[in-house]
This record gives C-alpha cells, structure tokens and sequence, in this order.
C-alpha cells in the first residue's frame, strides 16, 4: 500500500496530536463547509437533511470527516448556502 505524504506533520510538543496528509485535510474542510452552511442556517443536522432532501447519515459522516463528501456535494451545499429557500422550494 502506498502511503501518502504528510501534509501537515503532528505538534511534537502535542502528545495527541497526529500526522494529517493532504487526502484527510481536504476530507477536513469539506467537513467544515457543511457544518458551517448547516449551522449557520440556524439547522439541526436533522433539519437540514430533511429539508435538502440529504440522508442524514450521510450528512453525518460528511460533517464529522468519516466520509470525504464528493464534488458535486459540496456544489450543492454552496448553493445551499447562497440560496437556501430557492433550493428547498425547488426540492420540495
């Protein structure tokens, strides 16, 4: 298995800090960006998923960095985010 590099080398003086590579820090801001879009629109991760018609266990994993959220996924949270009622008129 080919290991990635290291993008940003853990703190030596942070015993609980770690590596990240280049794959985890952008898996990281996708996660940021929906978390942010979604809680800045005043939802719950429930909420949110209902209304933009997104499983919320998707949502989750997206949020919390489990899962890397896909191109066209963080497209249409921008959008969200810009447009929030045009989006969940038009998905309704």
């Amino acid at each position: 298995m080919k290991k990635e590099p290291i993008t940003l080398p853990a703190d030596p003086a942070d015993a609980e800090d770690f590596d990240v590579t280049i794959e985890a820090l952008d898996r990281g801001q996708r996660a940021r960006l929906i978390r942010k879009t979604r809680t800045g629109l005043g939802l719950t991760q429930a909420e949110f998923a209902s209304r933009f018609r997104v499983p919320v266990g998707t949502l989750r994993d997206w949020e919390q960095a489990r899962a890397t959220a896909p191109d066209f996924a963080v497209a249409y949270v921008r959008v969200i985010g810009l447009h929030p009622d045009m989006v969940a008129k038009a998905v309704a």
